[in-house]
């Protein structure tokens, strides 16, 4: 059952996996066609949604800009436009509306492709959305576009684990397996003082019960 040590460990990497799929930053390649506002009921603290506009008041009732785009299969994509500020995730957005200005100027040109820059995801049945960080046009649909900050990020992230775990097998050997194979040694002593003494108080009382009832030894 030795696996079942690893369960936490695959846990946490999963935990992790998920988290970094929503909160890494992804783009995607689409034509603006259309932006739109709502208002939206958004409780304070609601998963999957971020903050009112910095400077506004926050409420349970808001308005939040919505982007409307297209991909080169026809198929859609609606992405929310709302600010971080300096919270969780750490996008420091406060151009929500500089945003929209830039997809409503997009979205009267017809063939201009854009990069649209984004975290989070979409899922209909719940009315999630992404929340588009920045748009930047591209020259067509397959624009090249490598995620760097991606490749980085997950490096430092392997480099500082490697670190740690090379840290804790160090520290492991030098400290905590000296002390479990003293921890073994002295009970293995312990065991072994105890299994002499036993055997000598065996002998002891063989050589008594000899003395007053005689020996049983065939002659």
């Amino acid at each position: 059952m030795k696996w079942l040590r690893h369960i936490p460990a695959l846990i946490l990497l999963i935990v992790g996996a998920v988290l970094l799929n929503y909160y890494l930053p992804d783009r995607d390649v689409v034509q603006i066609v259309g932006t739109e506002v709502k208002r939206i009921d958004v409780e304070s603290g609601a998963p999957f949604w971020d903050r009112a506009d910095i400077g506004t008041i926050e409420g349970s009732t808001r308005d939040v800009r919505f982007i409307n785009a297209e991909f080169e299969n026809g198929n859609t994509r609606v992405y929310r436009n709302e600010d971080t500020g300096w919270g969780f995730p750490p996008y420091f957005k406060f151009d929500s509306g500089d945003v929209t200005a830039q997809a409503q100027s997009l979205a009267k040109s017809d063939g201009k492709w854009v990069a649209v820059r984004h975290y989070g995801w979409r899922i209909k049945l719940f009315s999630i959305f992404p929340n588009a960080t920045s748009i930047k046009q591209v020259s067509g649909p397959d624009a090249l576009l490598i995620p760097w900050f991606n490749i980085v990020f997950i490096g430092l992230l392997l480099l500082i684990w490697f670190l740690l775990w090379r840290m804790i097998t160090r520290w492991k050997a030098k400290r905590i397996d000296p002390t479990l194979d003293a921890v073994g040694d002295s009970i293995g002593d312990a065991a072994r003082d105890f299994g002499d003494n036993v055997e000598a108080g065996s002998d002891e009382v063989r050589s008594r019960w000899r003395k007053i009832f005689g020996s049983n030894k065939p002659r």
